[in-house]
């Protein structure tokens, strides 16, 4: 197949986000971290919120500075469509945000790949990698922008549970579009993965000494 399907991008995102909460909490259980979890959650409540305007729906409870943040919404008025949408909110949101700070704050800074040939992600990631220079103060921003947004910018089995049935659709559906979408979050995810990984060898080799 030469696009991956979007039900099955969708399905890889949710996995790979819960294997970076999980690093996260497992590893990095520390109250610095918990207070960074809130820009993330942030971003991710807040495109579910600002979808659901978007899509006709009414947010009854919008909260992101609790244990679990959550955005509470009524039907939306768009059938069908519109509920997926709001469970892939904070992909699009997530994207969205970096794309703007990369063009107007980062001024171009940094090239990001298209990733819409699946042969070339690995490549393309690492390319992607390179142009990041930790003695610049604005590439540490952009560090802690992915592991927040990366963090968080796949939806939850929650968001999930009111598509299942377009879902299980979605896994036969290919669409170009979405593929490059996908792959770029599944990029992120596996950017911040990366970043937990190195964090937590860092920390552990402090310890041995």
């Amino acid at each position: 197949m030469e696009h991956p399907t979007i039900g099955i991008l969708i399905i890889i995102i949710i996995l790979l986000g819960y294997l970076s909460n999980w690093l996260n909490w497992r590893f990095l259980n520390y109250k610095i971290n918990h207070l960074l979890y809130y820009f993330g959650a942030f971003i991710h409540e807040s495109s579910h919120a600002l979808v659901c305007l978007l899509v006709g729906a009414r947010v009854s409870e919008y909260k992101v500075l609790v244990a679990q943040p959550r955005v509470a919404y009524s039907k939306p008025k768009l059938p069908i469509i519109g509920n997926l949408l709001i469970s892939i909110a904070p992909m699009l949101g997530g994207l969205a945000l970096l794309y703007f700070l990369n063009k107007y704050f980062f001024l171009n800074q940094y090239t990001i790949p298209s990733f819409s040939n699946y042969k070339l992600f690995l490549p393309n990631l690492l390319t992607f990698l390179k142009q990041i220079n930790i003695f610049d103060w604005k590439n540490l921003i952009f560090l802690f922008l992915l592991l927040n947004i990366g963090a968080m910018i796949g939806p939850s089995m929650r968001d999930l549970k009111n598509v299942w049935v377009l879902m299980v659709l979605l896994i036969f559906i290919p669409w170009p579009f979405f593929t490059s979408l996908g792959f770029l979050a599944i990029g992120l995810i596996l950017m911040n993965i990366a970043l937990q990984i190195i964090l937590i060898s860092i920390i552990y080799i402090i310890k041995l000494f």
